[in-house]
């Protein structure tokens, strides 16, 4: 019986070590297999309490379709800042680059009815030549001064498509865009707004394939060369890598998969304005790449869901749930009578949201799933500052 005991973990061990192989040498599969899971498992968690006193079914499936966009967003922007150490600040004008080239491609702007997945394509491939258009000129900046860069950029697409009436009509925004047709996928010809579920399908399908592309690009000697140059680029350079090449790949993979959220957001709303593109996009979509874990795809993915959902569902339903339980009023010092079920918790959005950030930062500086090399850094410079503050210490004793 003892012998059994001792041996049981050491087997557990060895069955999680071969299905890690088996998911290893499958990649592909394990994508589809896990974000099949996971796209089943979503809906009928939300239909469950407590999460089914926030909304209906239909309304979380919606939102979940919306958290899809974000996650597109946030696994391309992970390519440029949590592989290539790029910061990008103005993340959210590809996104626009995206959306708008639906709106040339397929609306009752331009007469154009191009097919959505057409376009899907097209909006990628738009946004990632104007992401090298971007990367060009700031290939020799780094840090702080190609973010002020990048921000520059991030400004400049939403005030230049808020003033050119012309071709993007200004604040109005371009309206009657098509919607994609199903081709009898789901039994429909196209995609009605108000039914999430084609939607929800469909960016799942989205991500499933920016999945995979981008865990190729990680694993290739492409993907190595960005570990590279975030790591030290003159040494990266003195080894023979193209730091220029390399980088222009970076920025156009990252935006390209802005462009593919930018089609599909577009193709939802069935409207593009510049309102939907300032800055705080791209500083949410750094967020979640930071607080999910840099240079962790699944990780990077999960931060943005879970984030997006606290921020655009959790929060707007958050007051009529507590109003169900029926809280009673309380008298707290100083602030006086406090009614729970009358805040209005959006107005308290950003306060929560930075009191997150400033709590993660001191208590899980790596994010919630980082990269197994991105912990060891981050985990391997607090010991190395330990050292030398129990040196110095030592050393001011001795003196």
């Amino acid at each position: 019986m003892t012998d059994t005991r001792r041996q049981s973990p050491s087997g557990l061990r060895a069955v999680t070590g071969r299905i890690g192989s088996i998911a290893g040498h499958h990649q592909s599969l394990t994508i589809l297999v896990g974000l099949a899971l996971v796209g089943a498992l979503l809906p009928l968690i939300s239909a469950v309490p407590p999460f089914s006193g926030f909304g209906t079914q239909k309304d979380w499936v919606g939102g979940f379709a919306d958290a899809g966009v974000f996650v597109l967003l946030a696994v391309g922007l992970n390519v440029v800042v949590g592989f290539a150490g790029l910061l990008d600040l103005g993340y959210a004008a590809f996104f626009a680059i995206g959306a708008y080239t639906y709106a040339y491609g397929a609306s009752t702007f331009t007469g154009l009815q191009t097919p959505f997945w057409i376009m899907l394509v097209a909006g990628a491939v738009v946004a990632a030549v104007f992401g090298i258009t971007l990367g060009a000129p700031t290939l020799r900046l780094r840090g702080d001064y190609l973010a002020i860069v990048t921000l520059g950029f991030g400004e400049i697409v939403p005030v230049v498509a808020l003033n050119a009436d012309t071709y993007t009509r200004g604040t109005n925004g371009i309206v009657g865009l098509a919607q994609p047709n199903a081709y009898g996928l789901f039994g429909i010809t196209s995609f009605p707004i108000t039914n999430p579920w084609p939607w929800y399908i469909t960016v799942l399908g989205i991500i499933a394939i920016a999945f995979m592309i981008l865990y190729r690009l990680e694993d290739s000697r492409l993907g190595r060369a960005w570990v590279a140059i975030r790591e030290d680029e003159l040494a990266a350079a003195s080894m023979g890598i193209n730091t220029i090449s390399t980088k222009l790949l970076a920025f156009a993979i990252g935006a390209s998969t802005s462009g593919l959220g930018g089609v599909f957001y577009a193709a939802k709303l069935g409207v593009v304005d510049p309102t939907q593109f300032h800055f705080d996009v791209s500083f949410t979509v750094l967020a979640m790449v930071v607080l999910g874990g840099m240079g962790n795809i699944w990780g990077v993915a999960v931060g943005a869901f879970v984030i997006f959902e606290i921020q655009h569902q959790g929060l707007k339903q958050l007051g009529a749930f507590i109003q169900s339980l029926n809280v009673p009023v309380f008298q707290v010092p100083v602030l006086g009578s406090v009614d729970l079920g009358g805040i209005n918790f959006l107005k308290f959005q950003f306060l929560l949201y930075g009191l997150a950030l400033v709590a993660m930062m001191l208590l899980r500086p790596e994010g919630l799933f980082p990269s197994r090399q991105r912990r060891h850094e981050l985990h391997e410079v607090a010991e190395e500052s330990e050292e030398a503050a129990e040196d110095t210490s030592e050393a001011v004793k001795g003196a």
